[in-house]
Order: C-alpha cells, then sequence, then structure tokens
C-alpha cells in the first residue's frame, strides 16, 4: 500500500521512493523466494547488494492508499551482478516498469566480487521456477 510518507506535496508517489520501494521488494523477496536472508549478506557477510544501474519507466502515477502488486523476474545473472525486471500493478493495469542491476561486493574492500554460490543458486532455482510457471 502507498503510504503517506511516500507522497510529495501533489498527492503522488515522489518518484525517489520508488527506489526505496524497490530495495524493499528485493530485501523481501530474498526470504520469500530464495530462500535467504537479504540482511545476513549485508551484515555478518559483508557482501553489498547494491543498484548499479536502476531505470524506471512511469506509466501511471499512484497516490496514497493505492494498493500496488509487484512482480520480479530476473533478466540474466551474470558473474558479480544480477540484471532484474520489477513491474507494478494496481488493479491489473500496469504502473511501473524498472530495470534493476544489483552488483555483488565486498564491502571490506570496496571491490566487485562475483556473485556468492548460495545466492547464484537460488537466483537460478527461481530463473527456472519463473520459466515453467508464467511462459
Amino acid at each position: 500500500m502507498v503510504r503517506f510518507s511516500q507522497c510529495d506535496p501533489a498527492g503522488i508517489v515522489y518518484f525517489a521512493d520508488y527506489f526505496d520501494i524497490a530495495n524493499g521488494i528485493i530485501e523481501d523477496w530474498f526470504p520469500a523466494s530464495l530462500g535467504l536472508r537479504y540482511h545476513e549478506f549485508i551484515g555478518p557477510r559483508r557482501t553489498g547488494l547494491g543498484f548499479a544501474s536502476a531505470r524506471c519507466d512511469f506509466v501511471r502515477s499512484c497516490k496514497m492508499g493505492d494498493e500496488l502488486t509487484f512482480a520480479l523476474l530476473i533478466e540474466s545473472i551474470g558473474r558479480s551482478s544480477i540484471r532484474l525486471l520489477m513491474y507494478a500493478y494496481r488493479n491489473l493495469e500496469p504502473v511501473l516498469g524498472m530495470s534493476l542491476v544489483i552488483a555483488t561486493t565486498s564491502m571490506l574492500e570496496n571491490i566487485s566480487i562475483p556473485i556468492p554460490d548460495d545466492l547464484r543458486a537460488a537466483l537460478e532455482a527461481y530463473e527456472e521456477k519463473c520459466r515453467y510457471e508464467y511462459v
């Protein structure tokens, strides 16, 4: 649900808040769909999962109280990056499309690192599941 704090003085979602929402969707996606805990990567494992690239197409404006449904798909899995597609719908009507690239980094050395094996396996399983469920 779109919250008051996410809206600008015009009463619609402030564009920058969509990136915060997207990060929240990804944090929830880790345990719900990948079976991994996002905060363990950032915390104890010190593996960064930051946006290296983000593109957003605003199809329709949204306002406080709108209930949005998000779909998250994997476009590709690289050596040290994950390219995601995220779509938002209000009553089955498209309102937002995002292309996001997440880079895996060492938070200790501040350099890119290969996607950890457990994350890669979970991503590949999710990608395969989506292929069969949505084709």
